[in-house]
């Protein structure tokens, strides 16, 4: 199985753009095939090195994550990120 994470710091991190964000990328859960599981999680602690928001997701395979990737849903979600976020980290691995 794999684990998908990313943080998220957004440009404007107002508290209504951050849950209109977090509302965003929930949506991908139910279709989107290849995700197994997704949360979604808004920073409460706010300190200058926290990200804005966290996205867990898990897969089953690193084809299933490759082709997330690629799914029309999921590149609607990209291009809103690329409008709101200030920058993005990630990390994959298998378990």
């Amino acid at each position: 199985m794999i684990k998908h994470i990313v943080f998220f710091k957004l440009k404007d991190a107002s508290l209504e753009n951050v849950e209109t964000t977090a509302t965003v990328l929930r949506g991908l859960d139910g279709k989107v095939e290849q995700l197994r599981s997704l949360e979604i999680g808004v920073d409460v602690i706010k300190s200058p090195r926290s990200y804005d928001i966290a996205l867990v997701a898990t897969f089953d395979s690193l084809e299933d994550l490759e082709g997330y990737q690629v799914h029309p849903e999921h590149k609607k979600v990209i291009e809103y990120m690329n409008q709101v976020r200030e920058s993005s980290v990630a990390v994959d691995y298998e378990f």
